[in-house]
């Protein structure tokens, strides 16, 4: 199942095509590394390579130097997963992701930014932490805390839960069915809105040495929220933040996912090993953007992949294969079945998936129903060899110029914005993109070489720090009435 490129595969014809809004010749081609702050990723086993650091996770120069790199390399910024709970759907335990490190041990994401952006001016930082078991009032403060601290840097990926060990250590028999997890994420970010946009005014704070006044109290107002999962009246706890709101990330692919996104995301992963599938996905979200009432590029949208590069074809197949050779059927097994909600070791090796319903990660099943419908039958062991490298997005392989070449035809062919690199091995993947394929895209004028000024947002999308006039978290700024138009700051 790797999707390696081909040799010497020239550039598609149509590779000039671009959006009509777009004033520029061509896209740019935007980078997000993906990492986790644990041993195992999405690249199973490969922690036993002896050029791997993954395991200096706990180590603050592991982030430390990454940011920097990542930052040499212009990267927009590194996405941290999460999960709160093992991959325990494999077997039915926990027992093959504790020996496989498979995403576990874990620690917190959030902890490790702060020194990230103290040795880094630009980098952006995307954090994930999910709505199900943390209240938002004191969420608030943390990501306005990380805003203030890294000079709004920061943005918050926001997934709902999908793992049911997750949901039993937090007192629940499972997780809560798909969609009325999307249903209490709406009401999460309508209390996270109300703070970070309605509380403080842009001048409450007055800091007068004078007057002895730090903030003006009629300037700073409660938020008076009572919904049907949570209520909470008082003011915010943070001064107004240089973005206020971090720019919000997303992953879903499931109708009800795209829909969430359509009215909170700013940036949007997505993942999976073809292209077809990949282009049916960035349709339904700008197709969703637009009828939210936002423009169809409103979200910078990555699709994940796996790059292994090096100074020709030849030594970017032998890294492969060596790659290849420390990586281990079992631990992608067990993540698999943790992203389809189906013990995979009930199955056959040679056995095809099928229809498959799930309350895990339905764009994760979606995906492999939509390869199955286009006559790709996965089987439990092709699923196995796919994700031994980069979990279910795609491998692409092969020297600077052919990565390039292959990256150019994704945007062009899926209409994608960049793309968030996972890793084979952590840092050696970055350090060989920065290295090879970063110069050969900036030299095709494919590739930004110097970073635009200003907070993540801005650097994102060049329509300012704060939210836009048409998000959806714009309708709680200070004097705004929900449902009715406001104007921009």
């Amino acid at each position: 199942m790797c999707r390696s490129i081909r040799r010497n595969r020239t550039l598609s014809a149509t590779m000039m095509r671009f959006r009509k809004a777009d004033p520029m010749t061509t896209r740019p081609i935007r980078f997000n590394a993906f990492d986790m702050s644990c041993v195992g990723h999405i690249s199973s086993g490969l922690w036993r390579h002896p050029a791997d650091q993954a395991q200096r996770y706990t180590d603050i120069s592991y982030w430390t130097e990454l940011a920097k790199l990542l930052e040499r390399g212009k990267f927009d910024g590194i996405f941290i997963a999460d999960v709160l709970g093992t991959y325990d759907v494999y077997a039915g335990n926990a027992d093959a992701a504790i020996k496989h490190g498979s995403q576990v041990p874990v620690t917190d994401p959030l902890l490790v930014v702060s020194a990230m952006a103290a040795v880094t001016e630009h980098l952006g930082f995307g954090v994930t932490a999910g709505t199900a078991y943390e209240h938002p009032y004191p969420f608030a403060r943390r990501l306005s805390t990380l805003d203030h601290l890294t000079k709004g840097r920061v943005g918050w990926n926001v997934v709902t839960g999908y793992l049911p060990s997750a949901a039993r250590n937090m007192g629940h028999d499972d997780q809560l069915e798909h969609d009325r997890r999307y249903d209490i994420a709406d009401e999460y970010l309508e209390v996270l809105y109300k703070l970070w946009e309605g509380s403080w005014e842009d001048d409450a704070v007055e800091r007068d040495r004078e007057t002895g006044v730090f903030t003006d109290p009629g300037k700073v107002h409660g938020i008076e929220h009572d919904g049907t999962y949570f209520k909470v009246p008082g003011i915010h706890l943070v001064e107004p933040s240089p973005q206020r709101s971090p720019v919000i990330y997303q992953a879903g692919a499931s109708s009800r996912g795209i829909a969430f996104a359509a009215e909170n995301a700013e940036a949007i992963f997505v993942a999976a090993p073809s292209k077809r599938v990949i282009a049916t996905q960035v349709k339904q979200i700008r197709d969703a953007l637009e009828a939210a009432g936002r423009d169809r590029y409103a979200a910078r949208i990555y699709a994940m992949v796996t790059v292994i590069v090096d100074e020709t074809h030849e030594k970017a197949k032998a890294k492969e294969a060596e790659y290849l050779s420390y990586a281990d059927d079992e631990a992608a097994l067990v993540l698999m079945s943790g992203w389809m909600g189906a013990d995979l070791s009930q199955y056959e090796l040679d056995a095809p998936i099928g229809a498959v319903k799930s309350n895990a990660i339905q764009s994760f099943v979606t995906s492999l129903q939509e390869d199955a419908a286009a006559g790709d039958e996965w089987t439990v062991r092709s699923l196995a060899e796919a994700g031994k490298i980069g979990g279910f997005g795609a491998r692409i392989v092969g020297s600077a110029t052919e990565v390039a070449d292959e990256l150019e035809r994704w945007v062009e062919e899926t209409d994608v914005d960049g793309f968030n690199l996972a890793y084979a091995i952590t840092p050696g993947t970055f350090e060989d993109i920065v290295e090879f394929v970063v110069p050969e895209l900036q030299r095709r004028g494919r590739y930004q070489t110097e970073y635009a000024p200003g907070t993540l947002r801005q650097k994102l999308h060049g329509r300012g720090d704060r939210l836009p006039v048409e998000h959806r978290g714009a309708r709680y700024k200070v004097g705004a009435k929900v449902g009715a138009d406001v104007a921009p700051e």
